[in-house]
């Protein structure tokens, strides 16, 4: 009788233990769901405010622990039709491209066949030698190389945006100029230096930018909705510019996409970036 009254006693309490377990897994859990739904909650509203008040206008992905808590279009992708924003909606990137051209070329000099330390003449042989030599592919990946950034020349964007250029030609009549200050001594933001980066590319590779890209980042990672963006392609679902004024937005001015190549020619879309940031994190 005391036997089989321990054993029932012993039976009901691994039953409390684990019933015990389960309520705290599950409450764990649920608190955990409401966090995430609190957070969720805080950043929708913070993005709708935004956009109410005219400081955002696009798409927006989150992610905590690898896993995607919230995507969301705020906004409109082409103002004159109404047609809003969404998470696989196409932006032009900008300067974002510098990454990416940066991959591009530690993953040659993985392969052995550009060396960091290497001076720019090694790889563009056509480059003016005087300041070519002086000039290593480590300081035009870090914006130390004081080679003059052409976006910055004098009515550059009003004289020049609107033309296209083949990369050699562009090399030599714009991104060819005297120094600024001795290679490694100064930082100096240089949309001059990705171009060259995007010349280097392509001398080593054989191939145009765009296909080294192509083949080298966006297809083994899947992002089929990223690209360099050619504005005389019809590409779907990609948003119209805009700039915004005192007065409101109004629609960007055209620019040739020559002129930005590796410094700041791709398209892109937020579930795109994600797989792309999620592949920094292996090999």
């Amino acid at each position: 009788m005391n036997q089989e009254y321990t054993r029932h006693v012993g039976q009901f309490r691994l039953a409390l233990a684990i019933s015990v377990l389960v309520l705290i897994s599950l409450s764990a859990h649920v608190t955990a769901q409401t966090s995430i739904r609190t957070r969720v909650a805080q950043i929708d509203e913070v993005m709708v405010a935004a956009n109410k008040l005219r400081i955002f206008n696009g798409s927006v992905l989150v992610a905590e622990n690898g896993k995607v808590i919230y995507k969301k279009g705020h906004g409109l992708a082409n103002m004159e039709w109404g047609i809003p924003n969404t998470p696989d909606t196409k932006f032009r990137l900008g300067s974002i491209t510098k990454q990416f051209t940066a991959a591009l070329i530690l993953q040659l000099a993985q392969q052995g066949k550009i060396k960091l330390d290497g001076k720019l003449s090694d790889y563009l042989p056509a480059y003016r030698k005087d300041t070519g030599e002086k000039v290593t592919i480590h300081q035009l990946l870090n914006h130390t190389s004081g080679i003059p950034s052409y976006t910055s020349m004098a009515h550059f964007m009003q004289d020049v945006s609107r033309q296209p250029f083949g990369v050699d030609d562009f090399v030599k009549r714009f991104a060819s100029n005297d120094l600024q200050f001795e290679p490694g001594s100064k930082f100096a933001y240089n949309n001059s230096g990705y171009f060259l980066l995007g010349a280097i590319i392509e001398k080593v590779t054989g191939q145009t930018y765009e296909q080294a890209l192509k083949a080298r980042i966006l297809d083994p990672l899947g992002m089929k909705n990223t690209g360099y963006d050619h504005f005389g392609n019809i590409i779907e679902k990609r948003a119209s510019g805009y700039e915004k004024g005192p007065d409101g937005y109004r629609n960007a001015g055209y620019l040739d996409m020559s002129i930005p190549y590796a410094a700041g020619s791709m398209y892109s879309t937020v579930e795109d970036l994600y797989l792309w940031d999620q592949a920094l994190y292996t090999n």
